[in-house]
């Protein structure tokens, strides 16, 4: 009996020593400062956790560039799928930790097959996470953390800024729960054990930011977060989105686009429009509304209104649902309903992303939000530019982006966004009107809005 007891003793001994040694390390101001110089001042470590693609994340970029120039130093963390933004990897401070790829085989669109390869994606996730989180980085002072996705970011952050003494930063863009119940329907029981897990990890941390005023009332009211402070830090362009406002250089960066070469001769000219649009495509962009609206727009340009120009639009981006509407293109384009239209797609690096939308006559949102408080980057990004927007705007913050009229404007429909195209392709005093307008909204940058919320907050301005 005294023996069993001691060999029971000495293995629960055993095991939580094990346990205590491979606890990950814990964030020490007094060893921050030994190792950047000693000089007596804290430097401020940030790390930035993007579970997706660092590259197609500018926000999150954005919050990494501004604390490395202020003199932080930043681990940013997530999948490198594409190429970030070249400072990104150029300076000092700051230092990309990249996240094994997870294995192909658990991705899908199907439904049925969803339920059972998601939680196989999560452990795997799970797993990459807590490594990278606890092991493969040095504590640091603020953990910023990207949602969605809430699963299992929110859990595993909460848990490894416990142990490290690391405050939990949340950046709002969405919330998970709502983007999970477009494909599963908002009573699914995933979809109602998805909000209560936001809800009930949020309270970890330390303080919030959200894209709009909006998301920052759903906080206060629904998730009824009381003690930490919820910030709103608008998303603005960052310097690279400008206007390029000389006919023959925007004329020769269009030309040099592969996608673009063969419409070379009427850009020389003048008698296309371009229009661009930059999609995820995915099911909260139905990009079926755009093919729709210029079928319409090249049946008017070529009986009721021949005066009317042609139309380039490109479309930039990557997702599930792209081999899905290249074929619908496709199918419209032999049936010779897009007889005044060019559909190209592209994918740009972030520099050229920039000319592009320096370059064209006309910006197309289709983000239609799942949650009805979240705005699309993609229209910041053109406002950067100077290029005037069209866009969904069946949801509450939209206007918080657009002023109708002024720098943009909404629809809700195919036909209505046909009718934009029309008026304003057909009437440019009306689309330089909302050019002025978007070149005004351009004049606010991400550095004045983050330098006084962000920035004050983590301590480096």
């Amino acid at each position: 009996m005294i023996e069993t007891a001691i060999s029971i003793a000495f293995w629960v001994s055993s095991c939580l020593t094990l346990l205590i040694i491979a606890l990950p390390s814990q964030y020490i101001p007094r060893r921050v400062r030994q190792e950047t110089g000693g000089n007596g001042k804290e430097k401020v470590t940030v790390q930035i956790l993007v579970l997706g693609d660092i590259g197609r994340s500018p926000r999150m970029q954005y919050h990494a560039l501004s604390i490395a120039r202020h003199g932080g130093q930043v681990d940013i963390i997530g999948y490198q799928e594409s190429d970030p933004h070249p400072e990104i990897t150029s300076h000092s401070n700051i230092t990309v930790v990249p996240l094994p790829p997870h294995p192909a085989i658990l991705q899908t669109n199907n439904k049925i097959v969803f339920l059972v390869f998601g939680p196989l994606k999560v452990l795997f996730q799970i797993l990459s996470l807590w490594i990278c989180l606890a092991y493969r980085t040095k504590p640091a002072k603020y953990l910023l953390v990207q949602n969605p996705p809430s699963i299992p970011t929110l859990a595993i952050a909460s848990v490894v800024c416990f142990l490290r003494q690391t405050r939990l930063i949340i950046d709002w863009h969405n919330f998970g729960y709502s983007i999970l119940s477009l494909k599963l329907g908002n009573r699914h029981p995933l979809v109602v054990i998805s909000k209560w897990y936001e809800k009930f990890f949020c309270g970890w941390a330390t303080a919030h930011f959200c894209v709009t005023n909006a998301m920052t009332r759903i906080l206060k009211d629904d998730f009824q977060i009381t003690k930490a402070p919820i910030l709103t830090l608008h998303d603005r362009p960052a310097s690279h989105f400008k206007p390029i406002l000389d006919e023959e250089e925007r004329t020769q960066f269009l030309a040099s686009l592969k996608e673009v070469a063969a419409t070379e001769a009427e850009l020389a000219t003048g008698d296309v429009r371009v229009l661009v649009s930059s999609t995820s495509w995915t099911p909260d962009e139905d990009f079926s509304v755009l093919i729709d609206a210029l079928c319409r727009y090249s049946e008017i340009a070529t009986t009721e209104n021949t005066a009317l120009p042609s139309i380039l639009a490109i479309i930039t981006g990557k997702g599930p649902q792209k081999e899905m509407y290249l074929n619908e293109i496709s199918a419209r384009a032999q049936a010779g309903k897009l007889e005044k239209v060019d559909i190209r797609t592209a994918w740009l690096s972030t520099l050229d992303y920039a000319k592009l939308l320096g370059s064209a006559s006309l910006g197309v949102s289709l983000h239609t939000s799942s949650s009805g408080v979240d705005l699309p980057m993609k229209v910041v990004d053109m406002f950067g530019a100077g290029l005037p927007v069209v866009g969904w705007n069946r949801f509450e913050a939209w206007p918080e982006l657009v002023t109708e009229g002024v720098n943009g404007r909404g629809f809700g429909s195919s036909e209505e966004l046909a009718s934009h195209l029309t008026d304003l392709f057909g009437n440019l005093s009306k689309l330089e009107n909302l050019r002025n307008g978007a070149q005004k909204e351009s004049l606010r940058r991400w550095d004045q809005e983050w330098d006084p919320i962000a920035g004050r907050l983590l301590g480096v301005t």
